[in-house]
């Protein structure tokens, strides 16, 4: 990447950024639309993500600016790869820790082997529940907009694809998992599904994204090695 090029951000640029805990995706754009000012002199230019990412979860995030951002549309298309922590026992309302733990469950009666059989269950394609603290438009508002006013939300359910999904460690209640999948697919809800197939309840207590398509998070650099090659010419 020319990084003292401002006529290479504009002609466009993809860049493979490893975004931090609590930011959203459209601050990461943000913090890059403004680098770019404040380093480069570019005043004007236009910068998008390929893939909202939730504020609670890490990892890859793709990132065009200029006459890159025609291809955001191919870069959502591919399939996702992520690490999930998931924690048995409890649901939230957001189906993950923004929220805070509204039922307990037991969760003594699973084994590592009823765990494995039900992953199973969810491999292939399936009709998914979106969750209701999501970026899914409803009458042209964001499901999670209306969710945290306490508002009903309808959404309906949407075709995904999971590809792969391993169990890679347990420390009962907690799991570790191996997903990929479609684009579409929300990690939180399969949490959700995992807890009430195994007579339970869970949900997501990290997440990390760790491939887009062909594109993998060892390819990718944090915001602020990001700045720091703009602030070394």
């Amino acid at each position: 990447m020319e990084y003292n090029n401002p006529e290479a951000f504009l002609e466009g640029a993809v860049l493979y950024i490893d975004k931090p805990l609590n930011w959203t995706s459209f601050d990461v754009v943000n913090k890059i639309r403004g680098s770019l000012g404040y380093h480069l002199g570019i005043k004007k230019i236009k910068v998008g993500h390929a893939g909202t990412l939730d504020p609670l979860a890490t990892g890859l995030v793709i990132i065009c600016t200029g006459k890159a951002t025609k291809k955001i549309m191919q870069f959502q298309d591919m399939d996702k790869a992520y690490t999930a922590e998931v924690r048995l026992g409890a649901t939230t309302p957001s189906f993950d820790v923004e929220t805070d733990v509204d039922k307990n469950y037991p969760w003594e009666h699973i084994s590592q082997e009823q765990i494995e059989k039900a992953l199973l269950e969810f491999k292939g394609e399936q009709e998914q529940m979106p969750p209701l603290f999501s970026a899914k438009s409803v009458d042209g508002k964001r499901a999670y907009v209306m969710a945290r006013k306490g508002k009903t939300v309808e959404l309906k359910t949407q075709l995904i694809n999971i590809s792969h999904l391993e169990l890679l460690s347990l420390s009962l209640p907690d799991l570790t998992l191996q997903v990929e999948c479609s684009k579409g697919t929300y990690i939180r809800s399969l949490a959700r599904d995992l807890g009430e197939k195994l007579n339970s309840g869970a949900h997501l207590t990290g997440l990390r994204r760790t491939r887009i398509g062909p594109y993998e998070l060892d390819q990718a650099i944090s915001l602020e090695n990001f700045e720091k090659n703009l602030k070394l010419l």
